[in-house]
Protein backbone atom coordinates (compact mmCIF):
# COMPACT_ATOMS: atom_id res chain seq x y z
CA UNK A 1 0.00 0.00 0.00
CA UNK A 2 3.00 2.36 0.57
CA UNK A 3 2.65 3.28 -3.49
CA UNK A 4 -1.28 4.18 -3.59
CA UNK A 5 -0.77 7.62 -4.30
CA UNK A 6 -0.15 9.20 -7.50
CA UNK A 7 3.29 10.32 -9.01
CA UNK A 8 1.53 13.97 -9.45
CA UNK A 9 0.52 14.55 -6.19
CA UNK A 10 3.65 13.29 -4.31
CA UNK A 11 5.93 15.56 -6.60
CA UNK A 12 3.91 18.55 -5.52
CA UNK A 13 5.05 20.99 -2.92
CA UNK A 14 2.72 22.17 -0.53
CA UNK A 15 1.74 25.71 -0.82
CA UNK A 16 4.39 27.85 1.40
CA UNK A 17 2.36 30.47 2.03
CA UNK A 18 -0.82 28.02 3.71
CA UNK A 19 2.06 25.76 5.29
CA UNK A 20 3.17 28.92 7.27
CA UNK A 21 -0.45 30.37 8.17
CA UNK A 22 -0.90 26.71 9.38
CA UNK A 23 2.12 26.48 11.47
CA UNK A 24 1.15 30.05 12.96
CA UNK A 25 -2.42 28.55 13.74
CA UNK A 26 -1.14 25.74 15.30
CA UNK A 27 1.46 27.81 17.84
CA UNK A 28 -1.35 30.22 18.34
CA UNK A 29 -3.60 27.32 19.58
CA UNK A 30 -1.07 26.57 21.31
CA UNK A 31 -1.21 29.21 23.24
CA UNK A 32 2.24 31.81 21.93
CA UNK A 33 0.86 35.23 20.48
CA UNK A 34 1.79 34.66 16.43
CA UNK A 35 1.70 37.98 14.65
CA UNK A 36 0.43 36.41 11.48
CA UNK A 37 2.39 38.32 7.99
CA UNK A 38 2.14 35.36 5.49
CA UNK A 39 -1.20 35.21 3.99
CA UNK A 40 -1.67 37.35 1.89
CA UNK A 41 -5.17 38.20 3.07
CA UNK A 42 -6.82 41.67 3.81
CA UNK A 43 -8.06 42.44 7.29
CA UNK A 44 -11.26 44.61 6.32
CA UNK A 45 -14.74 43.19 6.32
CA UNK A 46 -16.13 42.70 3.05
CA UNK A 47 -18.10 46.52 2.09
CA UNK A 48 -21.63 46.30 3.07
CA UNK A 49 -23.00 46.76 -0.43
CA UNK A 50 -21.74 43.42 -1.03
CA UNK A 51 -22.90 41.60 1.21
CA UNK A 52 -26.39 43.40 1.13
CA UNK A 53 -26.32 41.93 -2.54
CA UNK A 54 -25.81 38.55 -1.35
CA UNK A 55 -28.41 38.77 1.12
CA UNK A 56 -31.08 39.74 -1.54
CA UNK A 57 -29.20 36.71 -3.58
CA UNK A 58 -30.06 34.32 -0.68
CA UNK A 59 -33.77 35.58 -0.67
CA UNK A 60 -34.37 35.01 -4.27
CA UNK A 61 -33.16 32.00 -4.10
CA UNK A 62 -29.79 31.75 -6.23
CA UNK A 63 -29.63 27.88 -4.82
CA UNK A 64 -29.51 26.38 -8.24
CA UNK A 65 -26.42 25.10 -10.06
CA UNK A 66 -25.00 27.88 -11.75
CA UNK A 67 -23.55 28.22 -15.28
CA UNK A 68 -20.21 26.34 -15.88
CA UNK A 69 -18.86 29.76 -16.92
CA UNK A 70 -20.85 32.10 -14.81
CA UNK A 71 -24.46 33.90 -14.59
CA UNK A 72 -24.78 35.97 -18.04
CA UNK A 73 -25.42 39.03 -16.01
CA UNK A 74 -22.02 38.50 -14.03
CA UNK A 75 -20.43 38.15 -16.95
CA UNK A 76 -21.36 41.43 -18.28
CA UNK A 77 -20.37 43.00 -15.51
CA UNK A 78 -16.94 41.56 -16.12
CA UNK A 79 -16.81 43.13 -19.63
CA UNK A 80 -17.94 45.83 -18.86
CA UNK A 81 -15.57 46.13 -15.91
CA UNK A 82 -12.72 45.12 -18.54
CA UNK A 83 -13.59 48.06 -20.64
CA UNK A 84 -14.08 50.30 -17.73
CA UNK A 85 -10.73 49.67 -15.92
CA UNK A 86 -8.46 48.25 -18.96
CA UNK A 87 -10.19 49.21 -22.03
CA UNK A 88 -10.50 45.53 -22.97
CA UNK A 89 -12.93 44.51 -25.11
CA UNK A 90 -14.13 41.13 -24.44
CA UNK A 91 -17.23 39.29 -25.46
CA UNK A 92 -19.27 36.91 -22.96
CA UNK A 93 -17.99 34.04 -24.69
CA UNK A 94 -14.42 35.09 -23.98
CA UNK A 95 -15.13 35.45 -20.38
CA UNK A 96 -14.95 32.45 -17.91
CA UNK A 97 -15.78 32.77 -13.85
CA UNK A 98 -14.30 30.14 -11.77
CA UNK A 99 -13.93 29.13 -7.71
CA UNK A 100 -10.84 31.76 -7.58
CA UNK A 101 -8.02 32.89 -9.70
CA UNK A 102 -6.25 29.69 -8.57
CA UNK A 103 -9.23 27.64 -10.43
CA UNK A 104 -8.68 30.22 -13.49
CA UNK A 105 -4.97 29.53 -13.41
CA UNK A 106 -5.20 25.85 -13.17
CA UNK A 107 -7.82 25.87 -15.94
CA UNK A 108 -5.25 27.70 -18.56
CA UNK A 109 -2.81 25.29 -17.62
CA UNK A 110 -4.77 21.87 -18.14
CA UNK A 111 -6.34 23.36 -21.13
CA UNK A 112 -3.21 24.86 -22.68
CA UNK A 113 -0.07 22.97 -21.97
CA UNK A 114 1.33 19.40 -23.48
CA UNK A 115 4.44 17.59 -21.56
CA UNK A 116 7.36 19.47 -21.86
CA UNK A 117 6.17 22.74 -23.09
CA UNK A 118 8.12 25.44 -21.05
CA UNK A 119 6.20 28.51 -18.86
CA UNK A 120 8.50 31.32 -18.57
CA UNK A 121 8.30 32.50 -15.16
CA UNK A 122 9.74 35.89 -14.15
CA UNK A 123 11.38 35.12 -10.67
CA UNK A 124 9.43 36.14 -8.18
CA UNK A 125 6.60 34.39 -8.89
CA UNK A 126 3.16 33.65 -7.00
CA UNK A 127 3.91 30.47 -5.23
CA UNK A 128 1.58 28.38 -7.13
CA UNK A 129 2.40 28.80 -11.08
CA UNK A 130 5.28 26.65 -11.13
CA UNK A 131 3.24 23.66 -9.33
CA UNK A 132 0.56 24.48 -11.60
CA UNK A 133 2.24 24.32 -14.54
CA UNK A 134 3.97 20.97 -13.35
CA UNK A 135 0.49 19.59 -12.63
CA UNK A 136 -0.03 20.13 -16.28
CA UNK A 137 2.97 18.27 -17.02
CA UNK A 138 4.56 21.34 -18.33
CA UNK A 139 8.17 22.70 -17.15
CA UNK A 140 8.46 26.03 -15.36
CA UNK A 141 11.49 28.31 -16.99
CA UNK A 142 12.51 30.38 -14.20
CA UNK A 143 14.18 33.99 -15.13
CA UNK A 144 15.73 35.26 -12.22
CA UNK A 145 15.35 38.88 -10.99
CA UNK A 146 17.05 40.79 -8.54
CA UNK A 147 16.21 43.73 -5.51
CA UNK A 148 18.35 45.59 -7.87
CA UNK A 149 15.94 45.56 -10.67
CA UNK A 150 13.20 46.30 -8.55
CA UNK A 151 11.98 42.41 -9.07
CA UNK A 152 11.22 43.02 -12.78
CA UNK A 153 12.55 40.87 -16.10
CA UNK A 154 14.03 42.67 -19.10
CA UNK A 155 13.36 41.84 -22.81
CA UNK A 156 17.09 40.75 -23.33
CA UNK A 157 16.11 38.23 -20.41
CA UNK A 158 12.73 37.53 -21.87
CA UNK A 159 14.41 37.11 -25.51
CA UNK A 160 17.28 34.43 -23.73
CA UNK A 161 14.99 32.10 -22.05
CA UNK A 162 12.90 31.71 -24.66
CA UNK A 163 13.48 28.37 -26.38
CA UNK A 164 11.65 26.64 -29.19
CA UNK A 165 9.93 24.34 -26.71
CA UNK A 166 8.45 27.66 -24.93
CA UNK A 167 4.37 27.62 -25.17
CA UNK A 168 3.84 30.66 -22.45
CA UNK A 169 4.77 33.37 -19.94
CA UNK A 170 2.99 33.75 -16.87
CA UNK A 171 3.50 37.08 -14.35
CA UNK A 172 1.38 39.15 -12.15
CA UNK A 173 1.14 43.02 -12.13
CA UNK A 174 1.18 44.39 -9.14
CA UNK A 175 3.47 41.50 -8.53
CA UNK A 176 3.12 38.97 -5.55
CA UNK A 177 5.72 38.45 -4.15
CA UNK A 178 7.11 41.75 -4.81
CA UNK A 179 4.60 44.46 -5.13
CA UNK A 180 6.37 45.58 -8.37
CA UNK A 181 4.37 46.98 -11.27
CA UNK A 182 5.43 46.61 -14.95
CA UNK A 183 4.99 50.49 -16.56
CA UNK A 184 3.38 50.52 -19.95
CA UNK A 185 6.74 51.29 -21.34
CA UNK A 186 8.45 48.10 -19.55
CA UNK A 187 5.51 45.50 -21.24
CA UNK A 188 5.99 47.29 -24.45
CA UNK A 189 9.09 46.38 -24.30
CA UNK A 190 8.38 43.12 -23.58
CA UNK A 191 6.00 42.59 -25.79
CA UNK A 192 8.40 43.62 -28.48
CA UNK A 193 10.27 40.22 -27.67
CA UNK A 194 7.03 38.23 -27.74
CA UNK A 195 6.15 40.00 -31.06
CA UNK A 196 9.19 38.00 -33.07
CA UNK A 197 7.57 34.45 -31.20
CA UNK A 198 3.75 34.79 -32.71
CA UNK A 199 3.16 31.46 -30.88
CA UNK A 200 3.85 32.38 -26.94
CA UNK A 201 0.84 32.90 -25.15
CA UNK A 202 0.74 35.71 -22.07
CA UNK A 203 -1.21 34.58 -19.02
CA UNK A 204 -1.32 38.30 -17.16
CA UNK A 205 -2.59 37.56 -13.18
CA UNK A 206 -3.88 41.12 -12.24
CA UNK A 207 -5.44 40.36 -9.57
CA UNK A 208 -4.37 43.42 -7.52
CA UNK A 209 -4.60 45.91 -10.43
CA UNK A 210 -6.42 48.29 -8.02
CA UNK A 211 -4.16 48.23 -5.34
CA UNK A 212 -1.48 50.14 -7.10
CA UNK A 213 0.74 53.14 -5.64
CA UNK A 214 1.74 54.82 -8.98
CA UNK A 215 -1.20 56.22 -10.65
CA UNK A 216 -2.73 53.26 -13.20
CA UNK A 217 -2.70 50.20 -14.41
CA UNK A 218 -1.73 48.63 -17.89
CA UNK A 219 -2.75 45.70 -18.77
CA UNK A 220 -0.57 43.82 -21.62
CA UNK A 221 -3.46 42.68 -23.31
CA UNK A 222 -3.86 46.39 -24.05
CA UNK A 223 -0.39 46.67 -25.96
CA UNK A 224 -0.35 46.45 -29.66
CA UNK A 225 -0.65 43.14 -30.64
CA UNK A 226 -0.89 40.65 -27.83
CA UNK A 227 -4.96 41.18 -26.91
CA UNK A 228 -5.10 37.67 -29.03
CA UNK A 229 -2.61 35.96 -27.26
CA UNK A 230 -3.23 36.96 -23.80
CA UNK A 231 -5.12 35.37 -21.08
CA UNK A 232 -6.01 37.85 -18.45
CA UNK A 233 -7.03 36.43 -15.50
CA UNK A 234 -8.25 38.45 -12.44
CA UNK A 235 -11.09 38.16 -9.10
CA UNK A 236 -12.53 39.84 -6.54
CA UNK A 237 -10.21 38.16 -3.08
CA UNK A 238 -7.93 41.21 -2.87
CA UNK A 239 -9.52 44.41 -3.91
CA UNK A 240 -13.19 44.01 -2.30
CA UNK A 241 -11.44 42.19 0.47
CA UNK A 242 -13.24 38.69 -0.59
CA UNK A 243 -10.96 35.99 -0.04
CA UNK A 244 -13.41 33.67 1.70
CA UNK A 245 -15.79 33.75 -1.47
CA UNK A 246 -13.57 32.17 -4.48
CA UNK A 247 -14.90 34.52 -7.34
CA UNK A 248 -12.25 34.63 -10.41
CA UNK A 249 -12.50 34.82 -14.24
CA UNK A 250 -10.55 35.22 -17.14
CA UNK A 251 -10.67 37.42 -20.37
CA UNK A 252 -9.38 34.84 -22.88
CA UNK A 253 -9.46 34.36 -26.89
CA UNK A 254 -12.44 32.49 -27.40
CA UNK A 255 -11.22 29.36 -28.41
CA UNK A 256 -9.46 29.19 -24.82
CA UNK A 257 -12.07 29.90 -22.80
CA UNK A 258 -14.45 27.23 -24.35
CA UNK A 259 -11.68 24.89 -23.67
CA UNK A 260 -11.63 26.19 -20.01
CA UNK A 261 -15.40 25.75 -19.65
CA UNK A 262 -15.18 22.16 -21.06
CA UNK A 263 -12.55 21.78 -18.40
CA UNK A 264 -14.38 23.25 -15.66
CA UNK A 265 -17.62 21.40 -16.58
CA UNK A 266 -15.84 17.98 -15.44
CA UNK A 267 -14.30 19.27 -12.49
CA UNK A 268 -16.02 21.60 -10.39
CA UNK A 269 -18.71 23.22 -12.54
CA UNK A 270 -20.28 26.58 -11.67
CA UNK A 271 -18.72 28.40 -8.91
CA UNK A 272 -21.26 29.48 -5.99
CA UNK A 273 -24.50 30.85 -6.62
CA UNK A 274 -24.52 33.48 -4.03
CA UNK A 275 -20.54 34.64 -4.68
CA UNK A 276 -20.85 35.44 -8.34
CA UNK A 277 -24.49 37.86 -7.19
CA UNK A 278 -22.53 39.69 -4.91
CA UNK A 279 -19.36 39.69 -7.50
CA UNK A 280 -21.79 41.38 -9.79
CA UNK A 281 -22.02 44.43 -7.06
CA UNK A 282 -18.70 44.76 -6.17
CA UNK A 283 -17.66 44.91 -10.46
CA UNK A 284 -20.52 47.27 -11.20
CA UNK A 285 -19.67 49.52 -8.29
CA UNK A 286 -16.49 52.50 -8.76
CA UNK A 287 -13.46 51.78 -8.04
CA UNK A 288 -13.90 54.65 -5.38
CA UNK A 289 -15.79 52.41 -3.24
CA UNK A 290 -13.25 50.74 -1.97
CA UNK A 291 -10.23 53.09 -2.66
CA UNK A 292 -10.38 53.73 1.90
CA UNK A 293 -8.80 50.99 1.67
CA UNK A 294 -6.24 51.25 -1.02
CA UNK A 295 -5.10 54.41 1.06
CA UNK A 296 -4.78 52.06 3.73
CA UNK A 297 -2.68 49.85 2.44
CA UNK A 298 -0.73 53.11 0.47
CA UNK A 299 -0.24 53.98 4.43
CA UNK A 300 0.77 50.75 5.36
CA UNK A 301 3.84 50.12 2.67
CA UNK A 302 5.44 53.64 4.08
CA UNK A 303 4.77 52.43 7.62
CA UNK A 304 6.56 49.38 7.48
CA UNK A 305 9.61 50.48 4.85
CA UNK A 306 10.09 52.86 7.41
CA UNK A 307 10.43 50.40 10.13
CA UNK A 308 11.97 47.82 8.30
CA UNK A 309 14.79 50.44 7.21
CA UNK A 310 15.37 50.39 11.10
CA UNK A 311 16.72 46.80 10.73
CA UNK A 312 20.06 46.28 10.19
CA UNK A 313 20.88 43.35 7.30
CA UNK A 314 17.52 44.26 5.64
CA UNK A 315 17.48 45.33 1.82
CA UNK A 316 14.60 46.68 0.77
CA UNK A 317 13.21 48.26 -3.00
CA UNK A 318 9.81 50.18 -3.02
CA UNK A 319 6.96 48.46 -3.96
CA UNK A 320 4.30 50.00 -6.48
CA UNK A 321 1.19 47.79 -5.53
CA UNK A 322 -0.16 44.71 -4.01
CA UNK A 323 0.26 44.64 -0.08
CA UNK A 324 3.86 42.84 0.14
CA UNK A 325 7.36 44.00 0.82
CA UNK A 326 9.87 41.61 -0.15
CA UNK A 327 13.32 42.23 1.71
CA UNK A 328 16.80 40.56 0.29
CA UNK A 329 18.30 39.10 3.76
CA UNK A 330 20.99 37.77 2.57
CA UNK A 331 23.32 39.45 4.39
CA UNK A 332 22.03 37.27 7.62
CA UNK A 333 23.15 34.23 5.78
CA UNK A 334 26.37 31.91 7.48
CA UNK A 335 25.74 34.04 10.70
CA UNK A 336 24.43 32.68 14.05
CA UNK A 337 21.34 33.88 15.76
CA UNK A 338 21.09 33.05 19.25
CA UNK A 339 22.25 29.89 18.70
CA UNK A 340 20.82 29.76 15.61
CA UNK A 341 23.04 29.47 12.32
CA UNK A 342 20.92 31.00 9.43
CA UNK A 343 22.34 29.59 5.75
CA UNK A 344 18.91 30.15 3.89
CA UNK A 345 15.64 32.36 3.52
CA UNK A 346 13.70 29.10 4.94
CA UNK A 347 16.01 28.90 7.91
CA UNK A 348 15.56 32.91 8.22
CA UNK A 349 11.96 32.93 8.11
CA UNK A 350 11.89 30.06 10.71
CA UNK A 351 13.79 32.08 13.02
CA UNK A 352 11.48 34.99 13.16
CA UNK A 353 8.55 32.55 13.58
CA UNK A 354 9.64 30.49 16.55
CA UNK A 355 11.74 33.61 18.50
CA UNK A 356 9.65 36.91 17.42
CA UNK A 357 6.39 34.61 17.13
CA UNK A 358 5.90 36.61 13.51
CA UNK A 359 5.06 34.40 10.70
CA UNK A 360 6.33 35.69 7.00
CA UNK A 361 7.71 33.17 3.98
CA UNK A 362 10.36 32.30 2.97
CA UNK A 363 11.41 33.49 -0.64
CA UNK A 364 12.76 29.98 -2.03
CA UNK A 365 8.79 29.16 -2.15
CA UNK A 366 8.69 32.48 -4.73
CA UNK A 367 11.42 31.47 -6.85
CA UNK A 368 14.10 34.06 -4.89
CA UNK A 369 16.25 32.54 -2.19
CA UNK A 370 17.63 35.82 -0.89
CA UNK A 371 14.59 37.22 0.14
CA UNK A 372 11.75 36.79 2.86
CA UNK A 373 8.08 38.27 2.23
CA UNK A 374 6.13 40.18 4.08
CA UNK A 375 2.50 40.93 4.02
CA UNK A 376 1.07 44.02 5.56
CA UNK A 377 -2.64 43.66 4.91
CA UNK A 378 -2.48 43.67 8.95
CA UNK A 379 -3.79 46.67 11.12
CA UNK A 380 -1.11 49.49 11.80
CA UNK A 381 -0.57 48.20 15.84
CA UNK A 382 0.35 44.39 14.83
CA UNK A 383 2.35 45.83 12.21
CA UNK A 384 4.19 48.02 14.85
CA UNK A 385 4.59 45.63 17.07
CA UNK A 386 5.56 42.87 14.58
CA UNK A 387 8.96 44.94 12.50
CA UNK A 388 9.70 45.69 16.84
CA UNK A 389 10.08 42.08 17.97
CA UNK A 390 11.85 41.03 14.41
CA UNK A 391 14.28 44.09 15.20
CA UNK A 392 14.41 42.60 19.07
CA UNK A 393 16.05 39.27 17.91
CA UNK A 394 18.16 40.02 15.19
Amino acid sequence: MSNHLSNRITNMSTSATLAMAAKARELRNSGKDIIGLSLGEPDFNIPDFIKDAAKQAVDDNYSSYSPVDGYADLKQSIANKFKRDNNLTYGLNQIVVSTGAKQSLANIAMCMLNKGDEVILPAPYWVSYSDIVKLAEGTPVEVPTSIDTDFKMTPAQLEAAITPNTKMMWFSSPCNPSGSVYSKEELEGLAEVLKKHPNIYVVSDEIYEHINFRGGHVSIAGIDGMYDRTITVNGVSKAFAMTGWRIGYIGAPESIAKACTKFQGQITSGANAIAQRATIAALDAPVSKIQFMIDEFHKRRDLILELLGEVEGFKLNVPEGAFYVFPDISDFFGKTLNGTTINTASDFSMYLLENANVATVTGEAFGNPNCIRISYAAAEKELREAISRIKAVL
